[in-house]
């Protein structure tokens, strides 16, 4: 700590204190979340390798820990390639503005419950509208792109993370409902009075859970990028970091939206002991854990099985939740 605040007292004589907290905040944000997908693409494959009893990444460096480091220096390496029939600009547009909105939820996330920038009396609603940018990014990337299978894959993206944001907000707003408040930290704080809302809600929580299974493109959700349907999906265009840059997207993704539900069914940063941000990671990866477990344990669905999942089932489960949810909080009010 006293090395940061020795930094900060650097940075502020150059660009004012507000400028220092908020590029030094920008850069641990991003420090942490490219050590994050590194992690997390090597607990992936290893996971995979135990769940389906394969060996997994084993050459590179003891028991293959520095195989993410060998990708990201590959990924880096590469040659940067562009098509001659894209919108040159909507194409190098996309890979910025699907990393953006993630990195920005990012930082709404309480984590311990001092930090006056997740103390947003909204941030939920901020959240959910954030997230929605997504969905315009990966359309870009794939009409952009010029190629029929980009524009099929985008097309089922937005399609899929349309209706399975649906069920994942109204799950939300079945929380909001007990805890009365948009606000992260508070609805924390309230759990910490009484029980995890897991508990009190726990047809929210699967609920929400499958829904950021979907939204991530997590298996049995995965038909975007389903490579013997469409090659690849969205992204099939694209090289190098751009690449890396829409998986980076991805798998920050997964950990914003696990620090979500954490949040909001978990309690956070509550725990005894340990430090409140250490609580909240170590919710947050269990969570991930159970996906990554899911994705390599089940196949894939069809497109229309997996549509018709999120409308005709999943949608009218979290409408009958949100309304017994109102009317037991209207009674006990």
């Amino acid at each position: 700590m006293t090395l940061l605040a020795a930094l900060r007292g650097r940075l502020a004589g150059f660009v004012g204190d507000f400028l220092a907290t908020w590029l030094l905040g920008a850069v641990l944000i991003m420090a942490f979340l490219a050590f994050n997908v590194l992690f997390l693409v090597l607990a992936e494959r290893k996971l995979a390798g135990h769940f389906q009893r394969r060996v997994g990444p084993m050459e590179v460096g003891p028991h293959g820990s520095l195989q993410s480091i060998a990708d990201m220096v590959k990924l880096l390496g590469k040659q940067i390639l562009t098509p001659v029939a894209t919108d040159r600009f909507v194409y190098l547009l996309a890979p910025l503005l699907i990393f953006l909105p993630t990195l920005c939820v990012a930082s709404l996330i309480p984590l311990a419950g001092a930090e006056a920038f997740a103390n947003q009396p909204y941030g939920l609603l901020v959240i959910v509208a954030l997230s929605g940018v997504t969905v315009l990014s990966i359309f870009m990337a794939g009409w952009s792109s010029n190629n029929k299978y980009s524009v099929l894959g985008a097309m089922r993206s937005v399609a899929q993370v349309i209706a399975y944001e649906i069920p994942v907000l109204l799950a939300a707003l079945s929380v909001v409902m007990i805890a009365q408040t948009t606000n992260l930290r508070q609805i924390v704080e309230a759990q910490h009075n009484t029980v995890w809302y897991v508990l009190v809600q726990p047809v929210a929580a699967i609920l929400f859970f499958i829904g950021i299974t979907a939204e991530t493109n997590r298996a049995p959700f995965d038909i975007p990028e389903a490579e013997s349907e469409l090659v690849g999906g969205f992204h099939t265009e694209y090289s190098g970091m751009r690449f890396a840059m829409f998986f980076f997207a991805e798998y920050t993704n997964m950990l914003v939206l696990a620090a979500l539900g954490a949040t909001l069914f978990l309690g956070g940063w509550l725990g005894p002991w340990l430090p409140g941000p250490v609580w909240l990671l170590i919710k947050s990866y269990a969570v991930i854990f159970v996906l990554i477990w899911v994705r390599w344990t089940y196949p894939r669905l069809r497109f229309d099985q997996l549509m018709s999942f999120a409308w005709k089932v999943l949608i009218p489960v979290a409408l009958v939740n949100l309304v017994v949810t109102a009317v037991l909080v209207h009674g006990i009010g």
